[in-house]
């Protein structure tokens, strides 16, 4: 283990909570409990901000595989504030095969992406055709990050409602996309939803979270609410 990797070790220990990470690890089955210390975000966050100033957060951004869940969101904010866009692009290129969780592959949006719209599609089309779950589920999220508002154009829905399911952690993150777009680009999005153009269980859990948006109208949740599909039998997963 590198000096590095020893300090920031000790930095996230001396942050720990016990009962924050029992309560965090029941939030993520995929990671073993033994993996998560327990650091609540808004303090791993601010240690962040503090650590990306420092040239021992390259050394860091170069780690790779980490020991713990909090030093894979530590690389993520990392990432976050990583100004050349080339650079952001090629560190998630070589972070995004070690994440193995829901959290840490949503908290990652850098802000450079915002300045990058046109170069971007590319790379999200690319995570998306991945075999590695979590990086399709990262291009999913920075199309509907950056590209729900004015940079929407219908194909995109075409892009998520093509992408192989299957998968849990794909497709409830289809069912978010869907949701979000039938809250920002409903008339666009209402088709795919009206034709049944998604998997069964991925169409109810986007008309599920569309009824729970404070941004869908209350005559389009009347709508959807009779657009439900009845799933074939075992077809009732539960979100984790």
């Amino acid at each position: 283990m590198s000096g590095v990797e020893r300090a920031v070790q000790a930095r996230l220990f001396e942050m720990q909570d016990l009962s924050y990470r029992e309560f965090h690890r029941k939030l993520m089955p995929t990671v073993p409990p033994d993996k998560v210390i327990g650091v609540r975000t808004p303090q791993l966050r601010a240690f962040a901000k503090e650590f990306a100033k420092t040239p021992e957060a390259a050394e860091f951004l170069s780690i790779l595989p980490h020991r713990y869940y909090e030093e894979n969101n530590l690389h993520g904010f990392l990432i976050e504030s990583i100004r050349d866009y080339d650079a952001a692009v090629a560190a998630l290129d070589a972070f995004l095969p070690y994440v193995d969780n829901w959290a840490t592959c949503d908290l990652m949006r850098p802000r450079v992406f915002k300045k990058h719209l046109a170069e971007l599609l590319g790379e999200i089309r690319r995570w998306m055709a991945s075999d590695a779950p979590y990086t399709v589920r990262f291009g999913i999220e920075m199309l509907m990050t950056f590209y729900l508002d004015e940079a929407f154009r219908p194909e995109y829905l075409d892009w998520v409602a093509h992408v192989r399911g299957g998968e849990y952690y794909v497709d409830m993150m289809i069912a978010w996309f869907f949701a979000t777009a039938l809250a920002k680009q409903y008339d666009a999005a209402l088709p795919y939803i009206r034709e049944g153009r998604l998997e069964p269980w991925t169409h109810n859990k986007a008309i599920q979270k569309a009824l729970e948006s404070y941004r869908v109208t209350d005559e389009h949740k009347s709508c959807l609410r009779q657009l439900r599909r009845r799933l074939p039998k075992g077809g009732t997963t539960e979100e984790q």
